[in-house]
This record gives C-alpha cells, structure tokens and sequence, in this order.
C-alpha cells in the first residue's frame, strides 16, 4: 500500500516524458488504474493520491468495490470481456465500456442503458494483431461492424473509439507498429462515416503504455505498475 502513491507519481512522470517525446500534452492522455484483484484499501490509497478513474474486468468482482466509493467522484471504466448475462450490470455503474464487440451486445446495452436514462461510452475492441488468444474484431470486420451499428437506433451508447490489446511478448518497434494501426483504423472510421466524437483509443498497460502514447493513445490502462502484482488471494476472498 505504501507504495502507490510514489508509483503513481512515477506513472505520471513518465506519461509526461512519453507526451513531450510525442509532441502531445500529457493531459490529452487519461490514465484509467486498473484495480482488479486488488482490495478496497488499494483504491483508496490511490484515490488519496489523487487518482479518480478506475478500471476493472469483471462485473463480479467491481459490484464488491463501486459501492463503496459512491460519494467520491471516481469515474469506473469496464475493460474487461463483457458476458452478455453481465450488461445489466454496465449502466449505472461504469461511465466507459473497453469492449464491445458485437451489434447484438450493443443494442443489449442500449435498452438497459435507456431504462435507467443514463449512456454509456462504449470503444470497440480491436484485435489488431490476430492473435488467437485475445479477444476483439478482426480490423477487416471494422468497417461492416461500425456500419451496422450506426443504421441501429442506439440511444443508450455513444460511439467513441477504439481499444486493443498490444502484442506480447515483443519488440518496441511491433508494440508501436500494432498501436500506429488502431490509430489509423480509426481514422479511417472518423472520415468514412463522418464521426466527430470517436476520438479515442484505449491502448497501453503497464508494460507498454509509453509506446502507446507515443503513437496516439488517450487512455492507458495501468495496474501493476500502479498496484504491483495481482492479489488473486484477496480477489478470491472478497467474491466469496
């Protein structure tokens, strides 16, 4: 615990450096501390270090911890895979949304969004490398995918952006080739389909961020360098 604050305070610097070096302001990029596996006195250290936006993978585990931060302004961003069964649980709850992936998924979330007059910003996870083992659209099924969404009627969630995973294990220069390609899809998808607010991109952890910045990312989604390792003891005892 005692950790988290300088650790923060190393994340922040180094997003300045990794800024300056890109030629972009720090403060274009938001950093989202991903708090899963870890207990409730990890965010609050992190919350009185001044960190306000958090982020967690699954619904179970976040239903343990958003309650208890009600009256502190945090914004909760959801990155991790979304089971349909879950998204009732997405409004509400999480202002952002990392990962959808499917019209199906997005009209789910629209009608549970409308009912509690609320909307979600949601970014399209990217598979931008192929990699079997991660999940996201094939870059080749943007385009069809984002023109289906936008003939739906989809009041309860905005369109903002994209999101990846990077490559791992690899290279600076693969890591930055991966993260120059989402940024490209999505300005593809800006001029194709005339999108003023899908701005985003939601690439870089805690082994990669710098790159991701480096090459246009405004949100990074930080947790080891920020909680250090996973507790997936703690994770275990607080979902029993």
């Amino acid at each position: 615990m005692d950790n988290i604050a300088s650790n923060l305070e190393r994340v922040r610097a180094a997003i300045d450096s990794a800024a300056a070096t890109a030629g972009r302001k720090a403060e274009e990029v938001k950093l989202i501390a991903v708090s899963k596996t870890h207990p409730l006195d990890a965010i609050e250290t992190a919350l009185h270090a001044g960190q306000l936006v958090f982020g967690e993978s699954t619904v179970q585990e976040a239903l343990t911890k958003i309650p208890h931060f009600l009256d502190s302004g945090l914004e909760w961003h959801f990155v991790g895979q979304l089971q349909s069964n879950k998204a009732r649980f997405i409004p509400g709850n999480f202002l952002w949304l990392h990962s959808l992936d499917s019209v199906q998924l997005a009209q789910r979330l629209s009608r549970l969004a409308q009912r509690q007059q609320v909307k979600i910003n949601t970014l399209i996870e990217i598979n931008v490398t192929g990699d079997p083992k991660k999940h996201g659209v094939a870059p080749e099924k943007l385009i069809p995918l984002l023109d289906q969404l936008l003939t739906q009627d989809l009041p309860g969630i905005a369109l903002r952006g994209l999101m990846t995973v990077g490559p791992y294990p690899a290279s600076e220069a693969e890591i930055r080739a991966a993260y120059a390609a989402l940024r490209r899809l999505r300005d593809t998808c800006q001029a194709r389909f005339g999108l003023r607010d899908f701005t985003q991109l939601s690439m870089g952890m805690s082994g990669d961020y710098e790159e991701g910045i480096k090459e246009g990312s405004t949100m990074i989604r930080v947790g080891t360098a920020i909680f250090g390792t996973r507790d997936y003891t703690t994770q275990s005892n607080s979902l029993r």
